[in-house]
């Protein structure tokens, strides 16, 4: 599943996955950038009609929640990236990854340990 996200639907749909099912006034108050709640609200306007979210109806109001996994999001838009900046390439991104970022040691332990059992999985 492709899924194309503005930066602002990014932060929107955040706090959905966060905070869970949330009124407009309650993702509102939860971002960083102090938006008008008519921003809010078309921007969660938007991302239903993406499928991205919905809503259920809540007196006067409307409690939205997120319809994808933030996992399946992360994914799709890993993907994009590697495809349009890396020509496809895992190992090119990875590359990228290890040599331009400053990672801690025990972040560097993390990445071995994934990758050795990464590997361990692929053995006949």
């Amino acid at each position: 599943m492709k899924i194309s996200l503005t930066d602002r639907e990014a932060d929107v749909i955040q706090v959905l996955w966060d905070h869970g099912p949330s009124l407009v006034s309650e993702v509102r108050g939860r971002l960083a950038d102090e938006l008008a709640y008519t921003t809010v609200l078309t921007v969660l306007r938007t991302l239903e009609a993406k499928d991205y979210v919905n809503h259920d109806e809540e007196g006067r109001g409307h409690r939205y929640f997120a319809t994808i996994k933030q996992q399946t999001a992360r994914k799709s838009a890993l993907q994009h990236l590697t495809n349009k900046f890396f020509n496809g390439s895992a190992e090119l991104l990875l590359t990228h990854l290890v040599s331009e970022q400053k990672l801690s040691p025990e972040q560097m332990a993390r990445m071995r340990t994934l990758l050795a059992e990464r590997l361990g999985k692929e053995k006949p």
